[in-house]
C-alpha cells in the first residue's frame, strides 16, 4: 500500500486521486491560518519555488482540530494563503486529521510515521515526506522549520 490508493477533495470540491503525483517527491501538510506556526506557509511556498521543477509538490491539507485555528470556508482559506503567504501549492479542503471522522489518508499517514509518544497527530504543521514510489519516508514535528527540511526533500530528488 502507498498514498496512491488515497483521495481527496480539492478545496473548490473536486475529488483529486494522489495518484496524480505519483514519481513525484511529497510533502504532505495539515495546516490552519490562525495558527502560531501559519508563517510556516512561507518557508512551505520556498521550498516548493525552489524545487518543483524537480518533481516536488506540497500538499496542505486545512483543519480546525487543534483550538478551532482554521475556522474559514475553503474559499477564505485559499485567499488567506494567496494574499499572505503567495501559496501556489494545493490546498486542499478542511479534513479531520484525527479522531472518529480522520481522513483515511491520514490515518494511513499517522500509521506509517509514528509520532513522538503518540501517533496520532498532536498539532497544526505536522509534515510527512513521501518519496516518488508513495512512500512515507518521515514525519517533522509542527515546530520543524520546513528549511530543515530540505536536505532531505533534495535527497528524494536525487
Amino acid at each position: 500500500m502507498n498514498i496512491y490508493q488515497f483521495h481527496a477533495k480539492t478545496n473548490q470540491g473536486e475529488d483529486k486521486s494522489l495518484q496524480e503525483y505519483e514519481g513525484k517527491v511529497l510533502l504532505i501538510v495539515n495546516t490552519a491560518s490562525k495558527c502560531g506556526f501559519t508563517p510556516q506557509y512561507k518557508g512551505l511556498q520556498e521550498l516548493y519555488d525552489k524545487h518543483k521543477d524537480q518533481g516536488f509538490e506540497i500538499l496542505a491539507f486545512p483543519c480546525n482540530q487543534f483550538g478551532s485555528q482554521e475556522p474559514g470556508t475553503n474559499d477564505e482559506i485559499q485567499s488567506f494563503c494567496e494574499l499572505n503567504y503567495g501559496v501556489t501549492f494545493p490546498l486542499f479542503a478542511k479534513i479531520d486529521v484525527k479522531g472518529d471522522n480522520i481522513h483515511p489518508l491520514f490515518k494511513y499517514l499517522t500509521k506509517e510515521a509514528s509520532g513522538f509518544m503518540t501517533d496520532g497527530i498532536k498539532w497544526n504543521f505536522t509534515k510527512f515526506l513521501v518519496d516518488r514510489t508513495g512512500k512515507v519516508v518521515d514525519r517533522y514535528a509542527p515546530t520543524t522549520d520546513p528549511s530543515s527540511i530540505e536536505a532531505d526533500i533534495q535527497k528524494l530528488l536525487g
